[in-house]
């Protein structure tokens, strides 16, 4: 593809696109599973790491709130960082805010928090990577439906589409794609998603390379691209038209859209900054297409996981082939990674990281205590920081 490879030249180094949970290929620890990524193939921490021994006072811990601050780089860039945490009485309707965004009681079991005015309650922004459990709950209703089925291979859906440089989607089943042991190359590791392409423009790219081992768990946007095209191909409709009447449109989403090639934010929102400091609040969703296009809102994210761990959108045997995380060796389950936290409570959920935005949800496993924190850049300052906040959110605290 001579004229895409001409367009690819320009330097990714202006700013990174990573979409992806946590970034660090190996570590289970958080002072190395959640450090930056440098190749753009990240993947998910299992395990946070404890917090240092204290005694007397020093054992109370921070709380969410307090650490919220800290998220937000202090570079100069002009980010700002904000948290919505729902147990299981919220309804997530806002009647904590004040209506400017300021709220922050807990009277229906939410709680609002945020550093700056620059982000308020109800502003739209890009998710990133959260786009996956979206897709994956898709296709598990689909097969669920029996109009797929997860042992499938890509080549019964898409026929000639995966092949060349070694890579065969006879060999490949959606669970393969659902569950990232595909072996296929992520196609954002050569776009530094700089550039709007088609899912089969994105897929091309990936089979330029080979594939790394089948069956090892290797984090790559193309498998979610790929699974979008399975969607339109066993529905007839968009992959953005499945998850809008299938998962929106039932669970009141209102802030939730999947944009196609719309490159402004829905109103309200703020602006969103690359980690020096450029303003990408314009940015064309088909950087990342199926794999992490979704534009949302704190409430309805928080809505979306409590409502899927809850158990309102798969049956009980879907739902747990999505937390099932065999496959991926612990890793990643379909659409969803696991994080165990010191006090012993795993909470799942997925990241998010796209340019001018990072956010994270994550909950407990029935989907009644659920948080969401973002920064308006594409990194949070400090990634030792998300595993200290989730812990601060689930495990009790010293009182």
């Amino acid at each position: 593809m001579p004229p895409l490879r001409t367009l690819l030249a320009v330097p990714v180094a202006l700013f990174l696109l990573a979409l992806s949970p946590f970034p660090s290929p190996t570590a289970t620890t958080a002072a190395t599973a959640l450090a930056p990524a440098n190749t753009g193939t990240p993947t998910p921490a299992t395990t946070a790491a404890p917090a240092p021994a204290t005694t007397g006072a020093q054992a109370t811990a921070p709380t969410p709130d307090a650490l919220l601050p800290l998220l937000a780089p202090e570079d100069g860039t002009p980010a700002t960082a904000a948290l919505l945490s729902r147990d299981s009485d919220g309804d997530d309707d806002g009647d904590d805010d004040d209506g400017n965004g300021n709220g922050n009681g807990n009277g229906n079991g939410n709680h609002f928090a945020r550093t700056g005015p620059a982000i308020t309650y109800a502003d739209h922004f890009r998710a990133g990577s959260i786009t996956k459990t979206f897709i994956a709950t898709v296709v598990l209703q689909l097969a669920d439906e029996h109009r797929l089925s997860l042992s499938d291979t890509v080549e019964e859906h898409l026929p000639g589409l995966v092949r060349g440089a070694g890579n065969d989607g006879r060999a490949l089943t959606l669970r393969a794609l659902l569950t990232h042991t595909s072996g296929l190359y992520d196609f954002t590791a050569d776009t530094g998603g700089l550039v709007p392409l088609t899912p089969r423009q994105a897929v091309r790219l990936a089979l330029t390379h080979p594939p790394s081992r089948r069956g090892r768990f290797a984090y790559s946007n193309t498998n979610y691209v790929l699974l979008g095209l399975v969607v339109e191909q066993v529905t007839g409709r968009s992959y953005a038209a499945e998850a809008e009447r299938r998962l929106i449109t039932p669970l009141g989403l209102t802030g939730t859209s999947f944009p196609g090639s719309r490159t402004s934010l829905p109103s309200p929102h703020g602006r969103a900054y690359t980690s020096s400091g450029r303003d990408v609040t314009e940015l064309d969703p088909r950087v990342a297409g199926a794999a992490g296009e979704l534009v949302t809102t704190l409430a309805d994210l928080n809505r979306f996981y409590a409502a899927l761990l809850g158990g309102e959108l798969l049956p009980p045997r879907r739902l747990r082939e999505m937390l099932d995380t065999r496959t991926a060796h612990g890793l990643y389950g379909m659409g969803l990674f696991p994080v165990k936290l010191p006090c012993g409570t795993t909470v799942w959920g997925h990241s998010g990281r796209i340019s001018g935005s990072f956010v994270h949800t994550a909950a407990t496993e029935d989907g009644r205590h659920v948080l969401t924190f973002r920064v308006n850049t594409t990194a949070v300052a400090d990634p030792d920081l998300e595993p200290r906040l989730l812990t601060a959110e689930f495990c009790p605290r010293t009182q």
